[in-house]
């Protein structure tokens, strides 16, 4: 499951990837894994709604974790929302990256 908005949305039982990345649109969310679409789904109001698509599942029931063995980053002070905690070195890393990409 990803967490936008104050949401929860499922991706596929054979996501191998922890880290994913998020298209958060107007109407949809699109769920990529290391470049491939891996899910869509429409954007649910509100807050605290969760959304599984059933093709997500390889059975046809949903595990359910107790809440305190998920692993799902920090939590923004005053927002609610969930974002995942990297270090400083990432983000160095990652701009280095972008910058040799700009260069003529």
């Amino acid at each position: 499951m990803v967490s936008v908005g104050g949401n929860t949305y499922s991706v596929p039982d054979a996501t191998r990837s922890r880290l994913v990345e998020v298209h958060s649109l107007a109407d949809e969310v699109r769920i990529f894994e290391n470049g491939p679409l891996i899910a869509v789904h429409p954007v649910l109001e509100g807050r605290k709604q969760r959304r599984v698509h059933p093709d997500h599942r390889r059975s046809g029931t949903v595990r359910r974790l107790h809440p305190a063995a998920i692993d799902d980053g920090g939590t923004l002070q005053g927002a609610g929302d969930r974002v995942l905690q990297r270090s400083l070195a990432f983000y160095d890393a990652a701009g280095k990256e972008m910058a040799q990409e700009n260069r003529p």
